[in-house]
């Protein structure tokens, strides 16, 4: 990490401050915001990364991000993808398939004691890894920073100590390893109450609990119907070759225009199949049987396929420096 963070970078902290998305009420508002955040946020730091899970919010972020560099001449910056072991298949096939399409560098974040004492072990999810068996890195954030007092915990990433360990551990792994100071990521102020009162530009910079890093937020003003607006009147039509420009949106899974697939589109074929949320194979399911987009946006909850259990955690995990 460069010596004089943060004195180098001049962003507004607090940009955002005490907003929600009401206050960009049509998509181009949204639009131009994302641009506005993501231009800043390329231009300032020195080594920035953008989160990527596969999921429709970093996608539509990576999307700013590739059109803004190309539009300013600006650098594309690696993607970081968490692989915390329990991924749907299709998901590892999206982010293969689309870093290949975009030519994007991706940094594969992963805890490999954790994974290694797994494969080892010959271990399904929701096993007991034995604690004293990882390493000291491993044991001292489990024993020292969780304060967790179990000499086993469960190979699962809905409770406290999986998920840390798991995602947490290996993306401050990650950004450490590779001298990352700016992570830009698709959070949203709707998506969770403990990201409400996120900024635009939040600080990192704690070195006790993660490398000293800021957070460039440039679609918390987007709601997910917002999100879904933003892929199928821009991101598709602009993406997909032959791809009808005057907002064509499928009304099911195969109800794609001639000639174009599902692997055209880069779009998750999870949201074709119904879920709206993407965490683990193990613990989400799908919402509904339509499409993420066609489902009752306004009346259910976005992360209803989720188990509620880690959900509850999440502003305890983020304080830790999960996203």
């Amino acid at each position: 990490m460069a010596e004089n963070f943060p004195d180098y970078v001049a962003v507004d902290y607090s940009d955002g401050e005490g907003e929600e998305p009401a206050e960009y009420p049509h998509i181009q508002d949204k639009i131009e915001k994302a641009i506005e955040v993501t231009r800043e946020g390329l231009e300032e730091y020195e080594n920035p990364a953008v989160m990527w899970t596969g999921g429709k919010d970093s996608t539509l972020t990576l999307y700013f991000i590739k059109e803004v560099a190309d539009r300013f001449d600006l650098e594309v910056p690696p993607a970081v993808f968490i692989d915390h072991y329990q991924h749907f298949d299709e998901i590892h096939d999206f982010v293969d398939h689309w870093a290949d399409e975009w030519d994007l560098e991706v940094i594969y974040a992963r805890n490999e004691d954790v994974g290694e004492y797994v494969d080892e072990n010959g271990l399904e999810p929701g096993d007991d890894i034995d604690i004293s068996a990882l390493s000291e890195h491993n044991q001292h954030h489990v024993e020292d920073i969780l304060e967790y007092e179990e000499d086993t915990f469960p190979f699962l990433l809905d409770t406290y100590v999986g998920n840390h360990l798991l995602k947490t551990v290996a993306l401050n792994d990650a950004l450490e390893e590779h001298d990352i100071d700016g992570v830009i990521s698709g959070v949203r102020w709707d998506e969770q109450e403990a990201r409400a009162d996120e900024t635009f530009f939040s600080p990192r910079h704690d070195p006790d609990i993660y490398p000293p890093h800021d957070r460039i937020q440039p679609i918390l003003q987007f709601d997910e119907a917002a999100v879904w607006d933003a892929f199928w009147n821009f991101v598709v039509p602009d993406t997909v070759e032959n791809f009808p420009e005057e907002g064509y949106v499928p009304q099911a899974d195969d109800d794609l225009p001639e000639g174009v697939s599902q692997d055209d589109v880069p779009i998750s074929p999870k949201y074709f199949a119904g879920f709206r949320s993407l965490g683990s194979e193990v613990s989400t399911e799908k919402s509904d049987q339509e499409p993420a987009w066609l489902q009752d946006l306004e009346g259910t909850t976005e992360r209803a396929g989720r188990a509620q259990d880690k959900e509850d955690l999440m502003e305890r995990l983020r304080d830790l420096g999960y996203m």
